[in-house]
């Protein structure tokens, strides 16, 4: 069993006692209990809550606190995800491991206001040295096909 696992039963079961939650008080279902709950010798008297106003009233404000936690601690309003922010083609980076002739480098290049690193093969198939600043021209397949900047300056 893995922690998502783990989270999703949680998850169900909470969903499910909340379904009957709402079944029950939606459709004034109540549940008997004996009045006394006995131990040992004595009993011990149990009370109802009345059912009505203030019960709903007590709901909408805990959703209300849920709610406004929710807005404004745990939804970031600055990180809006994009997916042009992380489209590799035309990104500038600097390979940090060769690329032979034929063969699979490594480009450093900074994305999202990261670096990070990917695998790397010449556009031409020719060789590159370690740390020529390159454009990613086509990205398949987790591998930046790149160019020399200054060749693609040039053109």
């Amino acid at each position: 069993m893995t922690w998502s696992d783990f989270y999703l039963i949680c998850f169900a079961i909470g969903f499910l006692l909340s379904f009957i939650s709402f079944l029950s008080g939606g459709l004034r279902w109540h549940l008997h209990i004996p009045h006394t709950l006995h131990f040992g010798g004595g009993h011990l008297p149990v009370g109802h809550a009345p059912v009505g106003h203030a019960t709903g009233a007590a709901g909408l404000a805990g959703a209300t606190v849920v709610f406004l936690f929710l807005t404004r601690v745990l939804m970031s309003r600055e990180e809006t995800m994009d997916p042009a922010d992380y489209e590799m083609v035309g990104v500038l980076g600097r390979l940090s491991n060769p690329i032979r002739e034929g063969g699979t480098g490594e480009i450093i290049y900074s994305q999202a206001g990261t670096r990070r690193t990917c695998g790397a093969r010449s556009e031409n198939g020719g060789a590159l040295e370690k740390g020529a600043e390159v454009v990613v021209t086509r990205y398949e397949k987790g591998i930046a096909y790149v160019q020399r900047w200054e060749e693609m300056a040039n053109e």
